[in-house]
């Protein structure tokens, strides 16, 4: 038998800290700041502290150890302002890929995540007391409109929080992830004009989400950059509102088509949206792209299940999520100011542009 088996003890009982400090040749005090996250341990020695958990299969006692760091070992992914209906979220591959970035990167620490969802005012004042009596360790938060409360009331609180997309109050001392979204709305408009259409047309999301009207802004923005001909294109974009859904985006894509019948390219804010245009042009007899390009926003699974395949802005939504994870779990203590941290969108070229 290995004299170095997994167990560290060779007694059956659990390890314990003292059997990680032997293996590691460290003090239990310094076993003790890594497991408990203390940032002020020289990098060398704590990795030696990891390697000597893992040999020794020690599993720290969270309920102890909440009582030292004043930590749960939770943290709670807030979505907000979704739907009244849980089922709403989930259909919605942007949800899916938020959690699924979010869980990966709580794994190797070893925090879980609470699933909150806040949709009214009572929902609201829930998420609010469950985190203010230490349920959570603090809330990563995705919310769809700027006039949310949540993010104000959050901050209020004191409770530490990371925002999915820059914070609509000005001034508010919360960190965040974000996309260039214009920028993003940029690529698309580029890449039709590029395919030589100039007959375009947009659809975006609901007004009061500021990264809808970016995308739509960066597009527009882009079709006017040119002088001539572009131009012209600009001059005559019209665009369509819808709710980031299929069937908003098979309205959109009909009221289009009434005001103008010879559209050759249309810009969709996200790839739900443009997989309601594809439905509602083939139902017209459009063939996708050489009659009607079409470009999409996210490279969401919808994007790939799309026929045509979708063209489409990639948004690293598993990337910013993490992201998010790190802000809040190693915000250095002394640092007052909020961090924003921004990420650049992709064009994905596939069948549909």
């Amino acid at each position: 038998m290995n004299s170095g088996g997994s167990s560290g003890t060779g007694t059956g009982t659990a390890p314990t800290l003292e059997d990680v400090a032997r293996a590691a040749g460290v003090s239990r005090a310094t076993v003790s700041r890594v497991v408990n996250g203390v940032r002020n341990v020289d990098p060398a020695i704590a990795e030696a502290v990891r390697r000597a958990v893992a040999a020794t299969g020690y599993v720290p006692n969270r309920a102890a150890r909440s009582l030292v760091t004043r930590r749960s070992g939770a943290v709670a992914l807030v979505v907000s302002g979704a739907g009244t209906e849980t089922s709403e979220v989930f259909q919605d591959p942007f949800f899916g890929r938020v959690v699924g970035g979010v869980v990966r990167a709580l794994r190797p620490r070893g925090v879980h995540p609470v699933l909150l969802f806040a949709d009214s005012a009572q929902d609201r004042a829930e998420a609010l007391a469950h985190l203010s009596r230490g349920g959570a360790d603090g809330a990563l938060l995705v919310t769809n409109h700027g006039d949310d409360p949540l993010p104000a009331m959050l901050a209020e609180a004191g409770i530490p929080t990371v925002l999915f997309a820059r914070p609509a109050t000005p001034g508010l001392p919360l960190d965040s992830v974000d996309l260039r979204h214009g920028e993003g709305g940029a690529l698309a408009a580029r890449h039709l004009l590029a395919r030589g259409r100039g007959r375009l047309a947009a659809i975006g999301g609901p007004a009061d989400v500021a990264a809808s009207r970016e995308r739509v802004a960066g597009f527009r923005d882009a079709l006017g950059g040119g002088g001539g001909a572009v131009g012209a294109v600009a001059g005559g974009v019209r665009v369509v509102e819808a709710d980031f859904t299929v069937e908003g985006g098979e309205h959109a894509m009909r009221m289009l088509l009434a005001e103008q019948p010879d559209l050759d390219g249309v810009f969709a804010a996200n790839d739900l949206m443009a997989l309601g245009a594809c439905l509602v042009l083939r139902e017209h007899g459009r063939r996708i792209p050489r009659d009607v390009a079409v470009i999409g926003f996210d490279d969401s699974s919808a994007a790939t299940a799309s026929r045509p395949r979708l063209t489409t802005v990639r948004q690293p939504v598993e990337d910013m999520a993490a992201e998010m994870v790190r802000l809040l779990l190693d915000r250095a203590p002394d640092r007052t100011e909020p961090e924003v941290v921004l990420f650049d969108g992709e064009l994905v070229i596939r069948d549909s542009a």
